[in-house]
């Protein structure tokens, strides 16, 4: 591989970002495609279905027999909120393959007792995200029921094009967060990508039953996901 190639790519996977090698196997030059970038003709699907199923492959493309390599960020939840459904979430999410990250400022639930062997960080969300921000590969998961701690992070999720947005609050909570929001500048079709009352609907009530339904909503979100540019546009 060209060395260039290779400096860009491992640039490009240090930040984040969702890239494809593209081989040529007849002995082209290779090339790199990052996600978001426009990409004409019959490549398109091939690229756009690598992307959104993650796996390497070879393909035929008029002719070129080229191979698609595929890297993807290791997918993320972020939860706002240190509560009974975060200590939960966060065991399923590791044997889920998810890193996860828990950020609340209320130091009396934000412990490392509660949360043992979790990357726990006890600050306000305006100065966690600024630190380590939200990407395309990240699950947004609110919990809090504070807006105070949670409308902040949800705002900055919709700006990142987060691949899955959820927060807890009944339909009544939930059009009250909107009204917030909306007049925070958020649109009607960001606001759109929230799932509230957050989790697939299996009458669950427990924090971990809340936990289950929250976690495999996250995973048919990433599988099911449409590709997002920063601001949340479908590519």
């Amino acid at each position: 591989m060209d060395r260039q190639i290779l400096t860009k790519l491992n640039a490009l996977r240090r930040a984040r970002q969702a890239v494809i090698l593209v081989s040529d196997l007849s002995g082209g030059a290779d090339r790199l495609i990052v996600e978001g970038d426009p990409v004409d003709g019959p490549l398109a699907d091939a690229v756009a279905f690598a992307l959104r199923s993650g796996k390497s492959s070879a393909v035929d493309i008029e002719g070129q027999s080229l191979f698609l390599n595929v890297h993807l960020p290791p997918a993320q939840i972020v939860v706002i909120g240190a509560v009974h459904i975060s200590q939960a979430l966060a065991q399923m999410a590791v044997l889920a393959g998810f890193d996860i990250r828990i950020i609340d400022p209320r130091t009396a639930f934000a412990t490392p007792e509660r949360f043992d062997g979790v990357d726990l960080v006890a600050d306000w969300p305006v100065e966690a995200l600024k630190e380590r921000p939200l990407d395309a590969y990240t699950a947004l998961v609110a919990v809090t029921h504070d807006p105070k701690i949670d409308d902040f992070a949800i705002g900055e999720a919709l700006k990142a094009g987060c691949f899955y947005v959820g927060a807890l609050g009944s339909r009544k909570t939930h059009a009250g967060r909107l009204e917030r929001l909306t007049r925070e500048g958020q649109t009607e079709g960001d606001l759109a990508r929230i799932r509230a009352p957050i989790g697939l609907p299996i009458g669950a009530s427990s924090p971990a039953e809340i936990a289950v339904a929250i976690l495999a909503e996250i995973i048919g979100a990433l599988h099911g996901r449409d590709i997002l540019s920063p601001k949340g546009d479908k590519q």
